[in-house]
């Protein structure tokens, strides 16, 4: 881990340490992205969103060259539908002023970042701010890049960077830590509905036989 330790309970993700920054969901990127499948990474970044938003935990939306480029898709805008994407000239996100002093002005020093292309846009700032004194994570899930070995190579330089590769389930299931949490349960259960595969159509059948009252006598 790029700043901490990197085992123990203090390794883990909470909503109050974290910020969220996505950065370049837009259609050029994923018109060369080889290494998922891309409705797939639609689905998880829009997750990670949705879910950020229910735990209160801050994100940044950027772009690069938007006019060129593409807007923000529409599932992640949509989430924070008053923000308007920070929009760069700049490759790596985390050389642009205006985005660190974004994240810096929330205090929090557990990083969170996904994006396109693994390789160039996410691995440019999660290295860097890594060495800056943060920790930082990379959706992996929530990313890809132009092809699967591209995306893999990132991945492996910015571990050795100190960085930690995780998925947006592992991120949302670190915030909420306690299904006693009541606040947080409904948000995080409305996401896995939506975006858990699935988890979210076991569980949704799960809760049509408990209204209904047949959980033991249908199966």
């Amino acid at each position: 881990m790029s700043n901490g330790t990197k085992s123990g309970l203090q390794a883990l993700l909470t909503p109050e340490e974290s910020v969220v920054v996505l950065i370049d969901h837009q259609p050029f990127q994923f018109a060369n992205l080889n290494s998922h499948e891309p409705t797939m990474v639609v689905n998880n970044a829009v997750a990670l969103a949705k879910a950020a938003k229910g735990f209160d935990v801050p994100t940044i939306l950027t772009t690069v060259l938007e006019e060129r480029g593409g807007y923000l898709i529409k599932g992640l805008q949509d989430v924070f539908p008053e923000q308007k994407p920070i929009d760069r000239t700049l490759v790596n996100t985390w050389e642009d002023e205006r985005v660190v002093d974004a994240v810096k002005a929330t205090g929090r020093k557990k990083l969170i970042i996904a994006g396109l292309w693994t390789e160039v846009c996410v691995a440019m700032p999660a290295i860097q701010a890594a060495g800056e004194g943060f920790e930082v994570f990379v959706v992996t899930d929530a990313s890809g890049g132009a092809s699967a070995e591209s995306h893999d190579m990132a991945v492996r330089r910015m571990v050795q960077a100190g960085v930690v590769p995780i998925t947006w389930m592992a991120v949302v299931s670190e915030w909420q830590r306690d299904y006693a949490r009541e606040k947080t349960l409904p948000a995080l259960t409305e996401v896995l509905l939506q975006h858990g595969g699935a988890t979210g159509v076991a569980f949704g059948w799960e809760t049509q036989l408990l209204a209904t009252g047949r959980a033991g006598n249908d199966v």
